[in-house]
């Protein structure tokens, strides 16, 4: 195998940080007033004309980089429409050396702290949603930063599905564990070793020899 060279992820918190909770229980009771980006307002009307009135199952592909994980999804639902979201227009332009022949995914160039927002608003309803490396901001003064450090996550929440998470530093899943059992969420973290990563991104960590990790929502 050839060897990658991702650094090893290093933090100064010795474990979940500890205003965590209190930064969540505060969103629950802010709503959110920032205003919608115009560019993500236009890729969201996109989208929701590619739907065009779906009542299947929808899968969304958050941080979707470059897209091979949304295509490696879609092929895996056929059944399902799944929509690849990330904010790097340079890596959605990137998509072409991913695709496959398959009409029931797209990619999108927007912000998900308003993608999210609108979806909910439009009372989007997922069957399962995606959040795939990277997952950065390691420093404790950083929390904020992190997904489930943000206001932006609840919404995601509020969108429903199985959720799936990977990342090589375990922390940042435990963090995400946390706030899910907070919200009354069970969710579980095991290792994965895919033969076939999901994403570029996995596959530079596992040839580096990293650790990759993978949280799974459980319904009961």
């Amino acid at each position: 195998m050839a060897q990658g060279n991702s650094r090893v992820i290093t933090t100064n918190q010795t474990g979940v940080h500890d205003k965590l909770i209190d930064l969540v229980g505060r969103y629950l009771h802010s709503p959110n007033l920032k205003p919608i980006n115009a560019h993500t307002q236009i890729a969201f009307a996109e989208v929701s004309d590619w739907l065009d009135g779906w009542q299947g199952d929808i899968i969304l592909d958050n941080c979707c980089g470059v897209g091979a994980s949304t295509a490696k999804i879609a092929k895996l639902y056929p059944d399902a429409r799944v929509i690849g979201i990330d904010k790097s227009a340079q890596r959605v332009d990137k998509h072409a050396h991913y695709a496959i022949a398959q009409d029931n995914y797209i990619l999108v160039r927007a912000d998900l702290n308003d993608f999210w927002r609108l979806a909910r608003k439009a009372q989007w309803q997922c069957e399962k949603q995606y959040l795939l490396y990277p997952n950065p901001y390691p420093k404790s003064t950083q929390v904020q930063k992190r997904w489930h450090g943000s206001p932006a996550f609840l919404d995601m929440l509020a969108l429903g599905g199985a959720l799936v998470l990977r990342s090589n530093w375990r922390l940042y899943l435990e963090e995400v564990a946390t706030v899910l059992t907070y919200l009354g969420t069970r969710s579980s973290i095991k290792e994965v070793n895919d033969a076939e990563p999901m994403t570029p991104f996995e596959a530079k960590y596992q040839n580096s020899g990293q650790v990759c990790w993978e949280l799974c929502t459980i319904r009961v």
